[in-house]
């Protein structure tokens, strides 16, 4: 035996096959392991299904939520300038509405004092007609006889329009009468009638018919001066002449007298009326 036969070798011991193989299956099964997952992984990150189908829908969604909003506020804007436009209208409508009023109650005042102002003169006119009434009556009074009567309502005031009228009417005695006639010189009843009462800016119908209603009826027993006297129907009338006083009138009377002033008493009328 040798003097080292004993002595423990340093050498490292060989490996055996078997270890080898089996680390070596190990170590391959590793790296098949890797190889598949890696082949899995690269597979997967090639093909991410579901992510790529549900991205699209999360936009779309969210597009439609970001449309929405935005209708709803532009509708709410459009409300409210509406609104807007609504409450300038009625601002506008109520200042439109004060002006008017302000107007018409300015147009309602004028109105009244212009109707006070026409009344008092209506009343001062009455007045003054009432007092040419007077006047004129107590002229005819004065006399005695149809001549007498004649001589003082001559002296009538020419001014005013009852004088007036009363003037134009004695300015024409001794006119002849025709029928149709209009003047100057020449009238029938109505055409006398109405050219008096025109010098006091009265507009009477032509014929006598009418002008037995153009005015305000009066009993005969209240005639005054200057009212217009009628004989047949109101509306139906075939003569007229104006009331001078005295229980007189002067009309046209027919072709044999002409113009004249006759009494009452002797061919009473049948109506008045009063026009001034």
């Amino acid at each position: 035996m040798s003097h080292t036969a004993h002595i423990p070798s340093h050498r490292k011991p060989r490996r055996s096959a078997s270890k080898i193989a089996l680390r070596a299956g190990v170590a391959g099964g590793v790296l098949s392991t890797l190889a598949v997952a890696a082949a899995a992984g690269t597979a997967n990150a090639a093909e991410p299904v579901s992510e790529t189908i549900e991205m699209p829908t999360l936009t779309a969604d969210l597009s439609a939520q970001i449309a929405q909003s935005a209708d709803a506020t532009q509708q709410a804007a459009d409300t409210y300038e509406s609104r807007a436009e609504q409450d300038a209208a009625a601002a506008k409508a109520a200042k439109q509405a004060r002006e008017d009023q302000a107007q018409a109650e300015k147009k309602a005042e004028a109105k009244r004092k212009a109707d006070a102002a026409a009344k008092k003169k209506a009343e001062e006119e009455r007045a003054s007609r009432a007092t040419e009434r007077t006047t004129l009556s107590t002229q005819s009074t004065s006399g005695s006889g149809a001549s007498a009567a004649t001589a003082s309502d001559s002296a009538a005031p020419a001014s005013g329009s009852v004088g007036t009228v009363i003037s134009f009417l004695k300015a024409q005695l001794g006119d002849a009468y025709v029928m149709g006639a209009s003047g100057p010189n020449a009238w029938d009843c109505s055409s006398l009638v109405q050219a008096a009462f025109k010098q006091a800016g009265v507009d009477l119908p032509r014929v006598s018919q009418d002008q037995s209603v153009a005015g305000t009826p009066v009993a005969l027993s209240n005639i005054q001066v200057g009212d217009i006297l009628y004989w047949g129907g109101a509306g139906s009338a075939y003569h007229v002449g104006v009331y001078i006083g005295n229980g007189q009138y002067l009309d046209a009377a027919n072709p044999s007298k002409g113009v004249v002033i006759q009494d009452l008493s002797g061919y009473p009328a049948s109506g008045a009326v009063r026009v001034l």
